[in-house]
């Protein structure tokens, strides 16, 4: 190890004592496992996402790998819409054990009509009948049918005709619930935030888990809005209690990595310490990612970089996942300033070949970044391009106290005259008329 990288090593323990290698790691992802965290509908799109980033990216091992698994979970269900549509981006690579299955398509489209037609039966008879929760029931059912064949607005337009047969408070969590759901998998996150208000006012009916599934749906919502910093603080507030309930949506690894991320990004050394690295809470989500514990702790510590070579390892497996790989490097990037600041903030000035060097990066790339952030008033410095080092540029704090006084003096002023205006006004018992 060379001598500066002795100075920025990181001090952290050594992930590879860990007792189970985690899902999003530096090495190539692991479909089948990463797979595994979910279940339902999210599990089939997360790996359809999978084969077309890597089929993008050429990577078509990977690729086929995923397609074959999409095109086992699809046969456990009753879409036969996605199933077509996997067929068709496997076009028979995979071999004949791959290829259209006509029969099973026609006996599952057989099936889904009679029990559309049942349903549609039973619905009209509670409809004659007037009766509130079979109405309620019947549109549920309407609403479960078309999620599991892929009828997303159908489904989303039953689960919401229920709200209005809700007679209890777990009736309107159910419903609101069963609406997220389907938002999510529409990517609708206007609507996942208008249920998870709604279902936040039946307070007194909520379960542990079941706010810790609002929380993860919030913190959904307002990452896809670039809204890191709430994004963060949802995730963060999530109970261990969450456990593997909502699989169907969100995996807890996925709870410490978008928390963990949106945190680096957003939150300032105070806020980092006090609601991430000292939180119990998300610290048992953190024990899952390893990786993203170890550049959260660094990136404190001031090891950038440490931090850095974590976030260089993560970035091929987070560019798969379904929610991020549109925030990644908007989230890098800031993450990457704020390390640029913290590291300048407390010196006079500094060397760039070392601060170069602490980034693994150029001088002249470095001081185009740094250009960049003291054109945007984020760092008060100017660069000695000659001798190649960074001057900052501190307040007067004499002239800046004296102003504060000056101003305190001038407002106090103001308002004592105010005062005395009102009273004078009082004692004179002085009224003000408008006239019409």
């Amino acid at each position: 190890m060379e001598p500066d990288d002795e100075i920025y090593a990181n001090g952290g323990a050594d992930v590879s004592n860990n007792r189970n290698r985690p899902i999003i790691s530096s090495e190539q992802l692991d479909i089948e496992a990463y797979a595994g965290l979910y279940t339902g509908r999210t599990k089939i799109t997360r790996l359809l996402f999978i084969a077309d980033r890597c089929g993008q990216n050429n990577n078509t091992a990977m690729k086929m790998e995923a397609l074959r698994m999409a095109y086992e979970e699809i046969k456990k269900g009753e879409n036969t819409q996605s199933f077509r549509d996997v067929v068709h981006k496997i076009d028979g690579r995979l071999g004949s054990n791959y290829g259209m299955d006509s029969a099973w398509c026609e006996m599952v489209d057989r099936r889904a009509d009679q029990r559309k037609e049942k349903l549609e039966n039973e619905l009209n008879a509670y409809r004659t009948n007037l009766i509130k929760e079979s109405i309620r029931m019947g549109y549920n059912d309407f609403g479960d049918y078309y999620y599991a064949h892929g009828y997303l607005a159908d489904a989303f337009k039953s689960y919401a005709r229920t709200r209005d047969y809700c007679t209890t408070s777990k009736h309107v969590i159910h419903t609101c619930m069963s609406a997220i759901l389907v938002s999510i998998e529409m990517g609708q996150f206007t609507h996942v935030t208008s249920y998870v208000s709604k279902a936040e006012q039946t307070a007194e009916a909520l379960e542990p888990p079941t706010v810790s599934k609002l929380r993860c749906a919030a913190g959904l919502a307002h990452l896809e809005a670039k809204k890191y910093k709430l994004a963060a603080r949802k995730f963060l507030e999530v109970s261990p209690e969450l456990g593997n309930s909502y699989n169907e949506v969100i995996a807890p690894q996925d709870v410490a990595t978008y928390g963990g991320l949106c945190a680096l990004a957003s939150f300032d050394r105070t806020e980092l310490k006090s609601k991430v690295i000292d939180n119990p809470n998300f610290r048992n989500f953190l024990e899952l990612v390893p990786e993203v514990r170890e550049l959260i702790h660094d990136f404190y510590s001031s090891h950038y970089a440490s931090c850095l070579d974590y976030l260089g390892n993560l970035k091929a497996n987070l560019m798969l996942d379904i929610h991020l790989h549109d925030h990644v490097q908007t989230l890098y990037d800031q993450i990457r300033n704020k390390a640029l600041i913290q590291y300048t903030h407390p010196f006079v000035s500094v060397d760039l070949h070392m601060m170069a060097n602490a980034f693994k990066t150029t001088v002249a790339g470095l001081g185009k970044e740094l250009e960049a952030l003291i054109a945007d008033n984020q760092i008060q410095a100017r660069i000695d391009s000659h001798n190649k080092i960074l001057y900052a540029r501190h307040a007067d704090q004499r002239n800046a106290t004296f102003q504060r006084v000056l101003q305190t003096g001038n407002e106090f002023d103001r308002d004592v005259r105010a005062m005395l205006l009102r009273a004078n006004l009082i004692k004179h018992e002085y009224k003000a008329s408008r006239k019409l």
